[in-house]
């Protein structure tokens, strides 16, 4: 009979449960504890203790990777696609592995916008102090001071940056594919100034400080005999906690927490942030947006109006059953 090795890590923790479960009410404690680590237990996490180091090149070149003369990403030694289950059986260790590169890969695009498309990244909000967060778009030249027409783009929600469409599509199909490029340099060619938003860049991370936690005994005024029991208590459980803690995060990943960027904490919050200190003080006679995905909800923040089919006097306010931007008449009816 083979035994698995969740199976042997368990089984002290059930046998525990029954020894605690038997005994009187200064037990409960301890049963709380452990009925806590066993709702964290994850068995696929137990099982892949032994995963390769989550340590990742940080250039393409590290990955073996380029973009070839059609945009496409291919092993510089194979000329093969990318291969997402470069270890089998490990996902886990793949997905970041997918996640390291498509970091890699926005930056990558960050320099053909700046580069190939020959625009200026503007830092944001216009007045932020040295230490606080910071977010960013892109701009042409004459974004501001073209006095005939402005295009803005806006991407989808998800891991997709500025210049980006899909990540995914970049990755396995092309650089026309999955990004703004082909839509800036048209638009340019066309006479256009060009904005591209930072919809998703909403945060910094940065490592999460440990916080020291007091020792109960140090200041209650409770029974010496009392103290004594429950820092034992406390004792077993962080040791139990760190010892399943091995198996469930066996690289120790950092903790992170997030600090926001002021006025630009969401993609609605970027958009009106950007339209107000940018778009509403460029010269264009006429603005015109290209909107993906959630782009299209962020756009609607923008004090939208939509004018629609109605009897009702010109714009007249009309109801909507659907929770997007105004609607008032366009003083036409549909009816034949």
């Amino acid at each position: 009979m083979s035994i698995s090795l969740s199976s042997l890590i368990l089984l002290p923790i059930w046998i525990s449960m029954a020894q605690i479960q038997q005994g009187g009410p200064d037990e409960k404690e301890k049963t709380t504890a452990l009925k806590d680590l066993l709702s964290r237990i994850d068995l696929d996490e137990l099982m892949k203790k032994d995963e390769p180091p989550l340590d990742f090149p940080d250039t393409l070149e590290g990955f073996e990777y380029a973009f070839n003369e059609k945009g496409q990403l291919r092993h510089i030694k194979t000329g093969e696609p990318f291969v997402f289950n470069y270890q089998e059986d490990l996902h886990r260790w793949n997905q970041k592995r997918y996640e390291a590169l498509g970091e890699i890969i926005t930056k990558y695009v960050y320099e053909l916008l700046e580069k190939d498309c020959n625009l200026k990244k503007i830092s944001i909000p216009v007045d932020a102090t040295e230490s606080e967060p910071k977010s960013f778009i892109f701009m042409s030249e004459d974004a501001l001071t073209n006095p005939q027409k402005l295009m803005v783009l806006i991407h989808g929600s998800g891991v997709v940056r500025a210049g980006q469409w899909a990540r995914r599509l970049i990755i396995n199909e092309d650089l026309d594919s999955g990004t703004q490029i082909p839509f800036i340099k048209r638009a340019m060619d066309e006479g256009y100034g060009v904005i591209v938003l930072n919809p998703n860049e909403n945060y910094i991370e940065v490592e999460k400080p440990k916080i020291h936690v007091q020792s109960s005994s140090d200041s209650s005024d409770e029974p010496a005999e009392k103290r004594e029991r429950k820092d034992k208590v406390s004792k077993e459980t962080k040791k139990r906690r760190d010892f399943y803690e091995k198996y469930r995060n066996p690289q120790r990943e950092k903790e992170m927490m997030q600090l926001y960027i002021r006025e630009n904490g969401s993609p609605e919050e970027h958009a009106i942030y950007v339209w107000d200190h940018f778009i509403a003080q460029s010269a264009a006679e006429n603005v015109f947006f290209v909107a993906h995905s959630y782009g299209g909800l962020a756009f609607v923040e923008l004090n939208c109006c939509n004018w629609v089919s109605s009897s009702e006097p010109l714009d007249t306010s009309v109801e909507s059953m659907l929770p997007d931007c105004p609607r008032v008449s366009a003083a036409c009816s549909t009816e034949m």
